[in-house]
């Protein structure tokens, strides 16, 4: 399931601590993972070739599957998106600057961007972008759920 441009931010900001909590569980799991997922294909035992591609590991299997459950997972023209592609470079961004339903514009364009790009979801765990975004996630709800 996806949501929707008009009504994303509504539906994100509803969220309870509760509805975060299979993600947030998520965290000490990526933390301990070593390898996100790994490249098949090439000649095959009959010699035939099949292209190589990037396979998802568990973690990245669970995510998938977490966020488009709940859903953070946006309908929107993620390729345009230049402030994602400022943010999405910048290695010192300050994720705790942005509001919750823009970091799940950024996972969503991570995700989408990785079904015309093999292994940018791969990378993006690698790097730890994933997580803190998770991260900063966790400790926006959390402080919010204090209130």
């Amino acid at each position: 399931m996806v949501l929707e441009e008009e009504n994303y931010r509504e539906v994100i900001e509803s969220y309870t601590l509760e509805d975060w909590k299979p993600l947030f569980e998520l965290i000490p799991e990526i933390e301990k993972t070593k390898e996100f997922g790994e490249i098949v294909g090439g000649r095959d035992e009959n010699n035939v070739f099949q292209m190589p591609m990037w396979v998802g590991g568990d973690v990245i299997n669970k995510f998938t599957d977490i966020i488009y459950k709940m859903p953070i997972v946006i309908n929107f023209n993620w390729g345009k998106w230049e402030e994602g592609r400022k943010i999405a470079k910048d290695k010192s961004f300050d994720y705790d600057s942005i509001d919750i339903p823009t970091k799940c514009k950024l996972i969503t364009a991570i995700v989408r961007n990785d079904r015309f790009c093999d292994g940018v979801l791969v990378s993006a765990f690698e790097s730890g972008f994933i997580l803190k975004i998770l991260k900063s996630i966790e400790r926006q709800v959390k402080q919010s759920s204090k209130v």
